[in-house]
C-alpha cells in the first residue's frame, strides 16, 4: 500500500492551522480505510518562519496524532516555493506519493481521493485544477487569464488555473529534486519534468480564516519571476524593439533633412524632448532587463542553500547524511 504525505506550506496560518488539519486528517482517514493509501500516512507541516503561533500549534497537532501529524520548521522565512520545496524533498524520503496544499483550505480537499485514484491509474503528476474564476474580481480573474496568456506567448509551459496543488509520485519529486535553481517557479518546472499527467477539477472556495498571503505585490512579483526563470524572449523584445526605434529615427532623419532642404523648418521643441525622454526611458528598460538576468546568474552561481531546516517532528530517522542545511535533494 502507497504512504501518502500531504505537504502543507505554513506561515503565519494560526487562525486555519487547526482547522487545516482536522480537514486534511479525516481525508487520511476516509483513504485509509478504504484502502487506497497506508495506514501510516502523514502531513507534513513545514513552518516557513512563521512570527505568530504556527508551529507551537504543529508540535501541539503532532504531540495529539504523533502519526498522522508531523512538522518541518525552516530557520527563516524563505518564501512560499522554497518553503513547498522544503516539504517535499523532505517528504520524498517518508513516502510513495506526496499531495501539495496551502493551509487556507480554498483548494477543495474533496478532490484528493480523485487525485489518488488517477496516481494508481498510472500518472505520476496529477494537477488541481480550478474549474472557472467566477468568484474572484474582476481585477484579479482578469490578470490571471493575462498572466497565463503572457506566460504561453514568452514560451513557459504551465496549465491553465493551476497553482500548486498538486500530487506527485515519489519518482517524480525524485526528479524534481535533481532541479538545483534558486530562482523557483514550481508551476514551470512540473511540466518538464515529463512522466504521464493528468488533472483533477473543483471550484476554489473562499480562504475558511485569516489573510491571503499572497497579496498583488507577491503576485506580480512570482509572475515576473516566473517569466525570467523560464524564458529570455524579454530581452529579445527589447532588442526587437530597439531596432524598431533605430527605424523609426532613420525615418525621422530623412524627414528632417527634407524639411531643412526644402525649406519648411520647424521649431520641433516638443518632438525633441518627447524623444530624449523615450529613448531614456527604453535605454533604463534595457539595462534594467539585462540587469535581472545578471543578478539571476549571480544568486544561482553562489549556490547557496535554498533553505535551512531547524527541525523536524517525525517518527523517523533523517536519511543517512541529511543534516538540515541543504540545497536541493539534501536536506
Amino acid at each position: 500500500m502507497d504512504r501518502l504525505a500531504i505537504v502543507v506550506p505554513c506561515y503565519n496560518e494560526e487562525e486555519v492551522l487547526k482547522l487545516a488539519s482536522k480537514a486534511l486528517r479525516d481525508v487520511l482517514e476516509d483513504l485509509v480505510q478504504k484502502g487506497k493509501v497506508a495506514e501510516d500516512s502523514f502531513i507534513l507541516f513545514v513552518n516557513d518562519g512563521s512570527r505568530d503561533r504556527t508551529w507551537e500549534l504543529i508540535e501541539e497537532e503532532h504531540a495529539a496524532y504523533p502519526v498522522r501529524v508531523q512538522g518541518v520548521k525552516l530557520a527563516g522565512n524563505v518564501g512560499h516555493q522554497f518553503a513547498l520545496t522544503a516539504g517535499l524533498v523532505t517528504a520524498k524520503d517518508m513516502s510513495d506519493v506526496t499531495i501539495s496544499i496551502d493551509a487556507d483550505l480554498q483548494d477543495d480537499v474533496d478532490v484528493i481521493e480523485e487525485m489518488v485514484d488517477k496516481f494508481h491509474a498510472g500518472n505520476d503528476i496529477v494537477y488541481g485544477v480550478r474549474k472557472e474564476r467566477r468568484t474572484d474580481t474582476f481585477f484579479k480573474r482578469t490578470s490571471a487569464q493575462a498572466f497565463y496568456k503572457l506566460m504561453h506567448l514568452m514560451g513557459v509551459k504551465t496549465v491553465y488555473n493551476h497553482a500548486d496543488f498538486r500530487l506527485m509520485s515519489r519518482r517524480a519529486v525524485e526528479e524534481f529534486s535533481k532541479y538545483k535553481e534558486t530562482n523557483l517557479f514550481l508551476r514551470g518546472m512540473m511540466p518538464l519534468i515529463g512522466y504521464r499527467t493528468d488533472s483533477v477539477y473543483y471550484d476554489r472556495k473562499e480562504r475558511a480564516a485569516g489573510e491571503s498571503k499572497y497579496p498583488l505585490k507577491k503576485m506580480l512579483a512570482l509572475a515576473f519571476n516566473g517569466i525570467s526563470s523560464f524564458s529570455v524572449k524579454p530581452i529579445s523584445l527589447i532588442l526587437s524593439l530597439g531596432l524598431f526605434v533605430i527605424f523609426i529615427s532613420v525615418i525621422m532623419l530623412i524627414y528632417a533633412l527634407f524639411s531643412y532642404f526644402s525649406g519648411h523648418v520647424v521649431a520641433g521643441w516638443t518632438s525633441l524632448i518627447v524623444s530624449v525622454w523615450f529613448l531614456g526611458g527604453l535605454q533604463l528598460l534595457a539595462i534594467g532587463m539585462v540587469g535581472l538576468y545578471i543578478g539571476k546568474i549571480y544568486m544561482e552561481v553562489k549556490q547557496r542553500p535554498r533553505y535551512n531546516i531547524e527541525k523536524i517532528l517525525s517518527g523517523e530517522e533523517l536519511p543517512s547524511g541529511q543534516d538540515g542545511s541543504t540545497r536541493g535533494e539534501d536536506r
